[in-house]
């Protein structure tokens, strides 16, 4: 979502404390100044009891302190600067927080872990930070907050020239190979798509790791469909394969589709490639002839979070040192009675709001119990039922390709005994989703 649609200059203030419960009963003054009908008192206990839960500090100086309430606007959002720095229980000895971003989210709120992931995406990068963070007064960090900061190197046109005929050749391609839509990769482009640049008469979808946004253009129809698609890897195909699996997932696109990709190098600012994929082809071994792809009670944006995380994981591994994990996702009900717990499970006890996968701060949570032995097993709405379970689903009549291990076993058999899906996140770096026993490769570190 966009962040201006819910802040306000008047809300963004300078703090003064040197301490959290100050800072946001700073915050919460400046609310109530506007909204008589706040308690702050209330607010605030509910604001540090969900703090002594789970930590909101997202590191790089940033926390997200957040609660529910009842009240009839949907979001307010606080903004906070602390120039000396404010010290946060989820911080080390040395970190200290220098901006909170407060919200206040009413009880009735849709998408209430969405707007919360999507503001923590917006304020984690490190550049953006700093330079909110040395704003020289507030209004530039309001500025900067709403329309991009300093830096963002602009289009040149020459660069723009290039980029049109380039989107030109992938209309006439697409219609000469009867393609059903046109995908574009928003982060070839820093600071969004040039305006002018797209302009079809195609179905045209826009995919970004980002929060997606419509072209800075005055034709409001340059995108027909717009997806956030968090689980890229640095490769191009395990880019343009996440991307069709999420369009695929969100009913953008059809098996039988044929669809025209056009993208480049993220922050190039320079389209360099173009290419024409048939949806079947590409994923016949998952298909086998069925077009349910997404099991009935998996919410697309739960997949396209668990497949991010595992993502990271593969990338990053935990602590310098690679991982090997498995998430199953769906049918939670027959999942859980084809596995067993191997330790005591480490989310039960808490709230399902606070333990769904959607919730921006399980990241964490999640890689660090990923060193675990055994599966995290997930709703298909998101939450988190456990850590650590052995998967005791057998599947005799199928081998795998060699050199797969007892996780991927273990993924296959369960996706083919219970209606969910199974993703691997190998110690070598390799993602692997299966669904109904078939496997489909994701990504695979070792190529890149």
């Amino acid at each position: 979502m966009r962040l201006e649609k819910i802040i306000a200059r008047s809300r963004i203030i300078d703090l003064h404390s040197s301490t959290l419960r100050g800072a946001l009963e700073e915050l919460l003054s400046v609310c109530a100044e506007k909204f008589d009908d706040l308690k702050p008192e209330s607010l605030l206990r509910g604001l540090l009891a969900r703090e002594s839960t789970m930590t909101t500090y997202l590191g790089h100086g940033v926390s997200l302190p957040h609660v529910r309430v009842k009240m009839k606007r949907r979001y307010i959002l606080a903004i906070g600067r602390s120039r000396t720095g404010i010290r946060h229980e989820g911080t080390n000895d040395e970190e200290r927080v220098n901006l909170i971003f407060m919200l206040l989210a009413g009880d009735r709120a849709p998408n209430y872990l969405q707007v919360l992931a999507s503001i923590a995406r917006q304020v984690r990068e490190p550049e953006l930070v700093q330079n909110l963070a040395n704003a020289p007064d507030l209004d530039t960090l309001y500025e900067r907050l709403v329309g991009g900061f300093d830096g963002i190197r602009p289009v040149q046109a020459q660069q723009n020239r290039t980029n049109r005929l380039l989107f030109r050749e992938a209309q006439r391609v697409a219609s000469g190979a009867a393609c059903s839509a046109i995908m574009v990769f928003g982060d070839t482009f820093i600071g969004g798509i040039p305006a002018g640049i797209l302009r079809s008469k195609i179905k045209t979808i826009l995919v970004s790791r980002n929060a997606v946004e419509q072209p800075a253009s005055e034709d409001k129809e340059d995108f027909n469909v717009t997806l956030q698609v968090r689980a890229f890897s640095n490769q191009r195909m395990s880019q343009l394969r996440s991307a069709i699996l999420m369009a695929l997932t969100h009913g953008a696109l059809n098996f039988t589709d044929r669809i025209c990709c056009i993208g480049g190098v993220a922050g190039s600012n320079q389209f360099d490639t173009l290419s024409v994929v048939e949806i079947e082809r590409e994923f016949q071994t998952l298909l086998t002839g069925r077009n349910d792809l997404l099991p009935v009670d998996v919410k697309p944006e739960v997949l396209e979070r668990v497949i991010a995380v595992a993502t990271e994981l593969a990338i990053e591994g935990r602590e310098g040192k690679p991982v090997g994990s498995l998430f199953v996702v769906g049918d939670i009900n027959k999942v859980e009675k084809l596995s067993k717990p191997l330790v005591l499970n480490p989310f039960y006890g808490y709230k399902e709001e606070d333990r769904n996968i959607l919730n921006p701060f399980m990241d964490e949570t999640v890689k660090e119990f990923s060193s675990i032995d055994g599966a995290f097993l997930i709703g298909g709405d998101g939450v988190l039922e456990s850590a650590g379970s052995l998967i005791q689903a057998v599947d005799p009549e199928h081998s795998l390709p060699g050199g797969l291990g007892s996780r991927h076993a273990a993924a296959a058999a369960i996706s083919l005994k219970a209606q969910c899906i199974a993703i691997v996140v190998s110690s070598s770096g390799q993602v692997t989703l299966f669904r109904r026993g078939v496997m489909l490769p994701l990504m695979d570190r070792r190529s890149q």
